[in-house]
């Protein structure tokens, strides 16, 4: 059987399915083999997306911004309707007991939540809560040569309105719309799409948000109906330490004729520079590139050192 591989994705790197694989996952509670670690059909997380999940990466043996991706999955979960079951210490402690369990000091991690199998209705109140943590290698989201830039479709999809989803949660239903601009993208040439809001407002890609260079400062689009990213947040403090103006607003798509640098900034993405969207073209500059290599030197620090950088 041959698998074809969409341009510059990571995804399919390894074109080795998650089912089959070697290592340990961590699932309520205790490390279970890696093939072990299974839910039922029936499960209410499956049918209704009742599920929250987290994206984190290890470097250099440490999981970047840890507590912050393990209060936004607690919160995440809040907002849908439930409470997990574990605290943030032991959640944190669980993702490093999953590194260390499957060998890794750099990796990417994928903290899960969701309701179980005993209530299949629209209505599940007394469902159980589970939490899975799963890590695996994963070196780049986009492949190539990072600041060469990548490539950018328009999403034919939008962001939506919070009042008709649950927009500050990293819920899994949150991300149906962003498959299916990122097929539609690659199966026209492209890495990713940039996706607009309800408004018609430039938003994010589909799993990262993007930043925008005009006049020597930093654009970014304000996310009312999309996460704040914890990369982001990383991204706009850096640019601070460099002084670098930051300038959080709406953002019109017509623009983009004033941009001259674009990027974008999420855990899978890092900082990945963007040569073009749709027929309008970039050129990596000085302040990607700045921004590039100062988050590159950022994750490898001690999370207290990068604490410390943040905050000055």
């Amino acid at each position: 059987m041959t698998t074809s591989v969409p341009p510059h994705s990571g995804e399919t790197m390894a074109l080795i399915p998650f089912d089959d694989r070697d290592g340990m996952i961590w699932w309520d509670g205790a490390l279970v083999p890696w093939r072990e670690a299974k839910l039922h059909v029936l499960t209410h997380g499956l049918h209704y997306a009742s599920a929250v999940f987290e994206g984190e990466r290890a470097y250099a043996g440490h999981i970047f911004r840890l507590r912050e991706h393990t209060d936004r999955l607690i919160n995440s979960g809040r907002i849908l309707g439930f409470e997990i079951p574990w605290s943030a210490d032991e959640i944190d402690q669980a993702c490093i007991d999953t590194l260390a369990a499957n060998g890794l000091t750099e990796g990417y991690l994928r903290p899960l939540a969701w309701r179980g199998s005993e209530m299949l209705a629209v209505s599940a109140q007394n469902t159980k809560i589970h939490l899975a943590i799963a890590c695996w290698e994963w070196p780049a989201y986009f492949t190539g040569d990072r600041m060469a830039g990548i490539k950018l479709a328009w999403a034919d999809w939008r962001r939506p309105d919070p009042r008709t989803a649950p927009t500050a949660s990293k819920a899994t239903g949150n991300y149906m719309t962003g498959t299916l601009a990122k097929h539609k993208a690659e199966a026209e040439g492209c890495a990713d799409a940039m996706m607009l809001d309800y408004r018609g407002q430039l938003a994010e890609a589909t799993g990262a948000n993007a930043f925008f260079v005009i006049d020597g400062k930093l654009h970014t689009p304000t996310p009312d109906c999309f996460l704040d990213g914890i990369t982001r947040r990383a991204v706009m403090g850096l640019a601070h330490r460099r002084q670098i103006p930051v300038v959080e607003r709406a953002m019109q798509p017509d623009e983009l004729s004033q941009v001259t640098e674009v990027f974008l900034a999420g855990t899978a993405a890092e900082v990945t520079p963007v040569r073009q969207i749709g027929e309008q073209v970039f050129t990596p500059g000085q302040i990607t590139q700045v921004l590039v290599s100062d988050y590159t030197e950022l994750v490898r620090l001690p999370p207290a050192d990068v604490a410390a950088r943040l905050a000055a």
